[in-house]
């Protein structure tokens, strides 16, 4: 039975769909699934892989979605994630189009029913388990060396400055190579936070490329506030996109996590 994040039940396609994806990862993993035939629509965040999406229309962001824009493409399928898009963008769009797949990664072993759900729907089951057995491949070679326990902060935007917790899929991916963020306890998924507040505690602060992109230049600010800890770069697909980009994400974080 091909269940989405809601529950809601699947049947695979019989023929060609139009998928709409509102997931820029996911977009990425329907083109690694061999559908980018059947790809009619995307956001302006769905930018990989480049040449291939470059020419499929866009309609608008993960947050404000062209609604009227995607009914013109007449989607049989919409792809939308609960992090990613709005809750009343999905509610919207259940009234014109036949079928509204959410997902919801939680954790980065929920990689695979995820594959196995889009290639059950789309008949790529086979393309679906060549990316379940890649990425336990990726994942047993990137965990067989224990690391030592990290104490670290994520930070996500500026100006608030803004972090994850613990129940995010980007905490339980570093939790893989036991790397901890804080705070444990969060009223949010991404908290606002003082960074004063994580003086002494963290081994090391890591400056996100996404969504909020950090630079060279932010390095300092954070080295300035966070007197005593690490500070350094990394690249937010890696530690926040599932999907087949979450195989190469099992690779960076092996290396990073290494050189921390």
């Amino acid at each position: 039975m091909l269940l989405d994040a809601v529950g809601a039940i699947h049947e695979p396609v019989a023929g060609q769909a139009r998928i709409v994806c509102l997931v820029p990862s996911i977009t990425e993993l329907i083109c690694d699934l061999g559908l980018a035939e059947q790809l009619v629509g995307r956001t302006g965040f769905c930018i990989h892989p480049w040449e291939t999406v470059r020419g499929i229309p866009k309609v608008g962001g993960t947050k404000d979605v062209l609604l009227d824009r995607i009914r013109e493409l007449a989607p049989t399928h919409v792809i939308v994630n609960v992090d990613e898009n709005r809750r009343e963008t999905a509610q919207a769009l259940e009234a014109f189009v036949p079928h509204v797949v959410v997902t919801h990664p939680q954790a980065p072993h929920d990689n695979l029913p995820l594959y196995r759900l889009l290639g059950g729907i789309f008949g790529r089951e086979e393309e679906a388990e060549r990316l379940v057995a890649e990425f336990e491949r990726a994942c047993a070679a990137a965990t067989a060396t224990p690391r030592p326990r990290r104490d670290v902060l994520y930070l996500i935007w500026r100006d608030p400055w803004m972090t994850v917790s613990p129940e995010t899929y980007i905490s339980r991916t570093l939790e893989l190579f036991n790397w901890h963020t804080l705070p444990r306890e969060c009223a949010s998924r991404y908290p606002e936070i003082e960074l004063g507040e994580f003086v002494g505690a963290v081994d090391h602060v890591l400056l996100s490329s996404e969504p909020y992109h950090f630079h060279d230049e932010h390095l300092a600010e954070v080295v300035a506030a966070m007197d005593g800890a690490k500070v350094s770069l990394i690249d937010g697909e890696m530690t926040s996109w599932y999907g087949s980009r979450a195989i190469r994400g099992l690779e960076y974080l092996d290396a990073y996590t290494r050189s921390g």
